[in-house]
């Protein structure tokens, strides 16, 4: 994998009054963050394991770091995908190998359950995409320990929260390094598992399917990754879908980075203030690249 790079903001700096870097988990292998996590759990599989193959559920970027993790360690791998995943991600994971099952549903949750299922019929190990400690730990502390290596002043770290698995890493490893840090986990207001789970005190697992391009973070949070989250987390905020799109308008304009819409849920809190007040350096972390052309079309012409 890639060490990515940090790269200063002075738009978003000016905007929240602190200093503001990004961490640019974009310019990663595979366009996106979850390459780390797969190429540490495929590491980890047994010999028999390897042997059977895999299967995962993804709305698009973990189905992509497995089948290019997969291939890189002759392992067969089958990635379940939502009906809605983003064409350019579906392209790239057939490319890379993988047998690709689209299933009848438009949200993460009900796919992921019929993942497990097909698994459990065919016998192949199940990766989840969050609730598995060695994905939580390679996709979320490796990010963790290069962002504050990088920026040894940041003490305010910005995450999007989908299923947990990036967040509760990067969360367990600063709040252990850094006793003082801040860590603001972000998420889509149609989708607020993380929110939700703080107020019921328990894991909200699963959501009814929310209508959003930022696939990444729809749907329920896991209950190993909450676990993690609930004494580590400091606030959560919520963002719109305009809000979202116009945060990948706002890195184009300002960066001249193309990302996509889950990976701008940072960028959208951050300008919108939703993130709260920083009286300290913060890195905000940019997760992924992989939107198609239509998507983009969409985004632009919504502008």
């Amino acid at each position: 994998m890639r060490r990515t790079p940090v790269e200063y903001s002075r738009g978003l700096s000016d905007a929240v009054g602190a200093p503001v870097w990004l961490k640019l988990e974009s310019m990663q292998l595979t366009g996106s963050f979850k390459i780390r996590g797969a190429l540490f759990r495929i590491s980890k599989l047994t010999a028999e394991e390897r042997r059977e193959g895999v299967i995962t559920c993804s709305a698009g970027n973990h189905g992509l770091a497995v089948a290019y993790a997969a291939r890189q360690a002759g392992v067969r791998a089958t990635v379940c995908v939502p009906r809605s995943v983003d064409g350019a991600k579906l392209e790239g994971m057939v490319a890379l190998g993988a047998s690709v099952r689209i299933s009848e549903f438009d949200g993460y949750d009900d796919t992921e359950e019929w993942s497990r299922e097909i698994a459990a019929a065919e016998r192949l190990t199940f990766i989840s995409a969050f609730d598995d400690y060695a994905i939580m730990a390679a996709n979320g502390g490796t990010v963790a320990m290069e962002a504050i290596d990088d920026v040894a002043e940041a003490r305010t770290f910005v995450l999007p929260v989908g299923g947990g698995g990036l967040s509760a890493g990067f969360a367990s490893h600063a709040k252990a390094r850094l006793a003082d840090s801040i860590i603001i986990g972000c998420q889509h207001v149609l989708s607020p598992a993380l929110r939700m789970s703080f107020e019921a005190g328990r894991a909200i697992t699963r959501l009814p399917a929310a209508k959003t391009l930022a696939g990444g973070i729809e749907g329920g949070i896991g209950a190993l990754a909450f676990a993690v989250l609930q004494s580590r987390i400091d606030r959560v905020a919520l963002v719109s879908e305009d809000e979202i799109l116009e945060g990948v308008r706002w890195m184009a304009a300002n960066h001249q980075y193309l990302i996509e819409p889950t990976a701008a849920v940072t960028i959208a809190a951050t300008l919108t203030g939703k993130i709260g007040e920083l009286t300290k350096p913060a890195v905000v972390v940019v997760s992924g690249r992989n939107v198609s052309a239509g998507t983009l079309k969409t985004i632009l012409c919504r502008s």
